[in-house]
């Protein structure tokens, strides 16, 4: 779990897409450097949040300051990763302590797309910034009904505010002042890059929790089940008996 305030800017100094060393584990690593910062507490199978996406520590030197992730192909599907290149910066977060003030928003590490800047644009010291979705498909449904102006989100492993959205156009909106600007990744993407995103995961348990009390639990299609739906047919069904029978 990470809270999405962005610890450090590390810096890609290796990427190995069949890496066959132990820590590589036959599959895609990335080594990030420039890290020192914050593996000073580090461990084998520690979590450590890359542009949002939480990753496992293969291998690492603190003293070197670098460490070694490996991705795997969802991972790959699901991110940016698989675009970056030696020498990109990427945002850095430990997982979060039990001890430290949660100052961000509850952030899984666990990508659900990527969106599209479609325009920058400064606004005093700030700069505004527009993503539009992807279309929606059967095997990734639109992200648009976690999105609420003023709501969280999490872009590149950022916990960022929504300042707009339009279901329409499928695009929403976010300000950067200027200390943010300074400690992440996103300031620096142009129109065309792609970020990651992972929306509030409070609102799909929400939704989950709505659907299940609107739905039936029965598995006889005939029959009134015993959620929110079954109790309204219940009572409807009720009311018509009463009236029907007077």
């Amino acid at each position: 779990m990470f809270t999405g305030l962005v610890e450090h800017l590390g810096r890609i100094s290796s990427i190995i897409p069949l890496d066959t060393t132990e820590s590589g584990g036959g599959g895609w690593s990335i080594t990030i450097a420039e890290c020192a910062e914050i593996l000073g507490d580090c461990h084998i199978g520690d979590s450590i949040s890359v542009n949002g996406a939480c990753l496992t520590v293969t291998e690492f030197d603190s003293q070197a300051g670098w460490f070694k992730v490996g991705v795997a192909p969802e991972t790959l599907q699901r991110t940016d990763l698989g675009e970056r290149k030696v020498g990109d910066q990427v945002n850095l977060e430990r997982a979060v302590a039990a001890h430290v003030r949660f100052g961000g928003h509850f952030v899984q590490g666990h990508v659900d797309d990527t969106v599209t800047v479609i325009t920058r644009e400064l606004d005093g010291n700030s700069l505004r910034l527009l993503f539009q979705l992807k279309e929606p498909t059967p095997e990734r449904p639109s992200l648009l009904p976690y999105l609420i102006p003023k709501g969280f989100i999490a872009l590149d492993g950022a916990s960022l505010t929504i300042t707009s959205v339009d279901d329409v156009n499928r695009t929403f909106g976010v300000m950067l002042i200027a200390h943010t600007q300074s400690k992440i990744t996103l300031a620096k993407k142009e129109v065309g890059a792609t970020v990651n995103v992972e929306v509030d995961m409070v609102g799909k348990y929400v939704e989950k929790a709505v659907l299940a009390a609107l739905g039936s639990d029965s598995s006889d299609s005939g029959s009134v089940g015993t959620g929110l739906r079954g109790l309204i047919e219940k009572a409807v069904n009720n009311a018509l008996e009463t009236k029907l029978g007077k």
